[in-house]
């Protein structure tokens, strides 16, 4: 029996063509929603949910019959999309009672120090020219003409040597010197 054979059987309830519809679409689907999804328990949950609401689509007579394999795609999609505005709205759950605030304040000001270290440490290693123009340019915001003026050189120069900069900077950070 082909598949539009099936869907209107379907569509009049025969048990034993939704069972063949499932049995032919399960693998495709689940494959498609997991892609997305990376985690077993929740494609297996929207899977379920996107049968639920393609049947009652088909048995409303608002699913076609034709590339109906694709409408189920796009039905699961809509499934995943409620899922993440759902999510969203929540917000993430915290357990108060496990978290330690002076603990996490300090690891993020232990961490910020480190990184400050680190930066001052790498500046130190560049040349003075280097460390100005990045710092006229990227700390305090100048434009390159504003630049320019300040250090005495040509735009083009200015560019050239934050340009260099950068690289140096990326360099260094990257333990590269």
């Amino acid at each position: 029996m082909n598949t539009a054979d099936l869907l209107k059987k379907a569509r009049e309830g025969d048990r034993r063509a939704i069972a063949q519809i499932c049995s032919d679409t399960w693998e495709p689907l689940y494959r498609f929603i997991y892609f997305k999804v990376q985690n077993l328990e929740e494609a297996e949950d929207i899977t379920q949910e996107t049968y639920v609401k393609t049947l009652t689509y088909l048995q409303e007579q608002q699913a076609p019959l034709e590339n109906f394999l694709g409408f189920m795609k796009t039905v699961a999609l809509n499934v995943l999309r409620d899922r993440w505005r759902q999510k969203k709205r929540r917000g993430i759950q915290l357990n108060f009672e496990e978290i330690n605030p002076a603990e996490t304040a300090n690891q993020d000001h232990q961490k910020a120090v480190v990184q400050r270290l680190q930066l001052e440490n790498v500046l130190a290693k560049m040349s003075g020219d280097q460390r100005l123009v990045l710092d006229l340019r990227i700390i305090k915001g100048h434009s390159v003409a504003e630049t320019a003026k300040i250090v005495g050189k040509t735009e083009a120069a200015v560019r050239t040597a934050q340009y260099r900069a950068l690289q140096s900077l990326a360099q260094l950070l990257n333990g590269n010197d």
